[in-house]
């Protein structure tokens, strides 16, 4: 499938469950707002442009999917973005992991163009400091890196990141607080912990 039929779809398909044009312009502004934070978030994972952009791409489509449910009453779509990007992630963390389709994967993956792949290889090594922290994370709770990841990393408030993560807004807090307070005594190198205010 080409990529314009490829668009041409995903544009009906966001027509169709989000009710017309308004639809599609409001998800052309999410997109727009959000692309460069979703990519580097890949990018701080992987050193791979062609796996960056799948991911992004992946990302996206499963936004566009289910952007009729989006509820902003219960979280900012910045929020909603990041909760898509991390199941995504997980998605693609578990198939790689079991060898599931690589064969597919490869087979099916369209060659970039040589800007596309330098304008990825700038986003990657742009957020190689932010790979080599999740590293240095390593040895923290799976909740308290994804909380230092999306507000500390990401710039999203806390109030969203606990909607990203199905967490409280005090939960997110105050597991903030003290995994900031820990990263601190370790001095975990090539990063500045922001703590600023938890609101």
């Amino acid at each position: 499938m080409t990529e314009k039929a490829a668009a041409a779809g995903a544009e009906a398909a966001t027509r169709e469950r989000t009710g017309g044009e308004g639809a599609i312009a409001e998800f052309e502004r999410l997109y727009r707002a959000n692309v460069g934070a979703v990519m580097a978030y890949f990018a701080r994972r992987s050193g791979d442009p062609h796996v960056v952009a799948d991911l992004t791409a992946d990302t996206f489509v499963a936004a566009i999917m289910s952007f009729g449910a989006f509820d902003p009453r219960k979280g900012t779509a910045r929020a909603w973005m990041f909760g898509i990007a991390r199941r995504i992630y997980a998605s693609y963390c578990e198939a790689y992991g079991q060898q599931q389709d690589k064969l597919q994967r490869l087979s099916g993956r369209r060659d970039l163009e040589p800007d596309q792949v330098e304008e990825l290889l700038d986003r990657i090594d742009a957020e190689r400091a932010g790979r080599e922290l999740l590293t240095g994370l390593a040895t923290l709770s799976e909740r308290d890196r994804a909380v230092v990841e999306l507000v500390d990393i990401a710039g999203l408030a806390p109030k969203e990141a606990a909607a990203a993560l199905g967490l409280t807004p005090g939960a997110v807090r105050m597991r903030l607080m003290r995994t900031r307070a820990r990263l601190r005594r370790h001095a975990v190198p090539t990063y500045q912990i922001r703590g600023k205010s938890n609101d």
